[in-house]
């Protein structure tokens, strides 16, 4: 082989090479937990099994709001200035994204999957929703049923006793807080543990056993299961970003996602007593809720919560959505 032919192959190859790393696409996906939590170790084996079928798709995980709170990434995610996100529902761009947080929509986990299952209706109307902001959601990560977790002695599950309560910064939350008799203060999530460490709040509501172990438990001497609300986070990627891989690349992910989903479905009722159980190792009084507390609970958030929150999404809108739910 001459040196100029030798010199050619050479060139070849790099070329080859650079194109190669030029077409490679690193998404950047974002999460709310610590590392090493359950839900951090089922967004690496998410990111294997991507990895097992294409190797032209690369990610950069930020645990534990990294990159901001999740309200803020949602945005992000719709600007495609984050690609990825595992995080709850953000409804401040869209009033009607309350709907999946609304309170006391299941109240038992054949329920639950019935109304966030791949094929409810109420999970496709939250996929429109966030198909409206350029996000494409690639799967849904059922979490928990919703508690109250207490720095202070509540007394009882339905102790009257108004103590003050963190809550998510969306008006679901703070109506739900009013009906079950305690006082709602919205605090964005990154200043919650702060707030009830200094006396601000005497609690948090919105999230569960699993969210409070994470972030809350040396603040949590108390836990009420209430079942407030089902917890649900999705798994979501800009949708531009979406569209510009290649079949190949689409399908890894879609696959892995539904592996994810279904994954986690088979042992999110298990991992919420566990969590409950860890809460308890950890120094918190798991006070008992009875089924009539939790039926009065449910029946008053619907009668009280529910048409506050339909008018605020649009009762033509959110009525033929939820109106099966509430005929029930």
């Amino acid at each position: 082989m001459t040196f100029n032919r030798i010199a050619a192959a050479v060139l070849g190859t790099c070329i080859a090479f650079t194109s190669a790393a030029a077409f490679a696409t690193t998404l950047k996906l974002s999460h709310i937990r610590p590392q090493n939590t359950v839900s951090d170790k089922d967004i690496k084996t998410f990111v294997e099994n991507v990895n097992s079928s294409v190797d032209s798709i690369k990610f950069n995980i930020y645990a534990a709001n990294a990159l901001g709170d999740y309200t803020d990434v949602h945005e992000r995610v719709s600007l495609g200035a984050v690609e990825m996100a595992l995080q709850p529902i953000s409804s401040a761009a869209d009033r009607k994204l309350q709907l999946g947080l609304m309170p006391y929509l299941a109240s038992t986990w054949d329920e639950a999957k019935e109304v966030f299952g791949a094929d409810a209706d109420i999970r496709k109307t939250i996929e429109d929703l966030y198909e409206r902001q350029d996000i494409k959601v690639l799967a849904a990560y059922p979490v928990y049923f919703g508690g109250i977790a207490l720095n202070k002695d509540p007394g009882t599950a339905d102790s009257k006793n108004k103590l003050k309560l963190r809550v998510p910064p969306f008006k679901t939350f703070s109506l739900l807080a009013e009906s079950l008799d305690y006082m709602p203060s919205p605090i964005p999530f990154a200043e919650a543990f702060t707030a009830v460490q200094t006396g601000v709040v005497d609690g948090v509501i919105g999230s569960g056993a699993e969210g409070y172990y994470d972030s809350f438990r040396d603040v949590t001497k108390f836990y009420i299961p209430m079942n407030t609300h089902f917890e649900v986070w999705y798994l979501i990627i800009n949708k531009g970003k979406f569209e510009a891989l290649s079949d190949e690349e689409q399908k890894a992910l879609l696959d892995a996602a539904q592996k994810f989903e279904e994954n986690r479905w088979e042992v999110v009722e298990s991992e919420q007593t566990r969590n409950e159980n860890r809460l308890v190792d950890a120094g918190a009084t798991l006070i008992e809720v009875s089924e009539d507390q939790l039926k009065e609970s449910r029946d008053n958030a619907r009668a009280h919560v529910w048409p506050e929150i339909i008018k605020d999404m649009g009762e033509d809108w959110a009525k033929p959505i939820l109106e099966p739910l509430m005929n029930n």
